[in-house]
């Protein structure tokens, strides 16, 4: 009990700030005009920033095969969770051309950005857990830009430049900085810069997500079948799986402290974009991320709490 109220005070500012957007939406603080540029200093300025603080100077990641396995776990987790949403999609009465793709990629996505990083720098302090979770990522962004793609889009050939957005760039050259030695000649000045700006991050970002759900709510014909559908698998199916993983296969500690932590995520947004750029069904896409953001706020304390335990971490 006192593990899962450690983790729900974990998770509490995170559901603070998205519900801080809504409010900034209502007033005209922060209006749809200006999110395309705040989003686009997020991810290309201070997401960058971020990864590069946190990669840079972390001695975990000067072992090729933890790098190795960060990547591979994060993509073909991402390929397991989405085959499983997609077989379970005719369960829910969803069909090719009426959804089933589009449950597959919403439901097979976590949340593994915006949410993940404040958990995992609470529940696990240092560098070392939070540059593991950057290599992850890398492995999931990898698979969402060519898995996800091509089940929405139907097209078996995603573009080369999809892959060329900041943060994927920011772990490249960090792992290669790190990897070189060359992280240990980056100034200090340099080094403190980017700590100021990757901090704004997060709640930036946090803060979008709020008005985004603020926006698509009003819009929401929610179909109650398919929002327990991704409760279900999202939240129950998914998470035994990837704590399994996280139990039987060999892996280091810091890899085990992400996955416990990407067990319990609710879905990520990104898919709603997703859907509408590429011909999916943006009603599901909305009704599986609500439902299971909904939810998470009861079962992602209890998932991770029982996760360490079960681990022992």
């Amino acid at each position: 009990m006192q593990e899962s109220l450690l983790v729900f005070g974990a998770a509490l500012p995170v559901y603070l700030i998205v519900a801080v957007g809504p409010v900034l939406r209502r007033t005209g603080a922060l209006t749809p005009d200006m999110d395309r540029g705040v989003m686009n200093m997020a991810v290309h300025l201070f997401f960058p920033c971020l990864i590069l603080d946190k990669l840079l100077g972390a001695e975990v990641l000067r072992n090729v095969g933890v790098v190795a396995e960060s990547m591979a776990v994060g993509f073909f987790l991402i390929l397991a969770a989405t085959l499983l949403c997609w077989f379970f999609g005719p369960l829910l009465g969803l069909k090719k051309g009426s959804g089933r793709r589009t449950f597959a990629v919403a439901g097979g996505l976590q949340n593994y950005g915006y949410i993940a990083i404040p958990l995992v720098a609470y529940l696990f302090p240092g560098n070392n857990s939070m540059a593991v979770l950057f290599v992850h990522n890398l492995g999931v962004e990898f698979a969402m830009w060519t898995i996800g793609l091509m089940l929405l889009s139907g097209s078996p050939k995603p573009s080369p430049k999809v892959f060329l957005k900041g943060p994927i760039i920011a772990v490249v050259v960090g792992l290669c900085l790190v990897l070189s030695g060359g992280d240990r000649y980056v100034p200090d000045v340099i080094s403190r810069a980017m700590s100021m700006l990757g901090a704004c991050a997060v709640p930036i970002s946090l803060l979008l997500v709020g008005t985004v759900m603020y926006d698509l709510f009003g819009k929401l014909e929610f179909d109650w079948k398919v929002g327990l559908g991704g409760v279900v698998v999202r939240l129950g199916l998914l998470t035994a799986m990837f704590l399994c993983v996280a139990k039987y296969l060999p892996m280091s500690l810091e890899l085990q402290q992400v996955l416990v932590v990407q067990a319990a995520l609710p879905s990520a947004m990104f898919p709603i974009v997703l859907s509408r750029h590429y011909g999916g069904r943006t009603d599901v896409a909305i009704t599986v991320v609500i439902s299971t953001t909904l939810v998470s706020l009861v079962t992602m304390p209890i998932a991770i709490s029982l996760g360490k335990a079960w681990l022992g971490i």
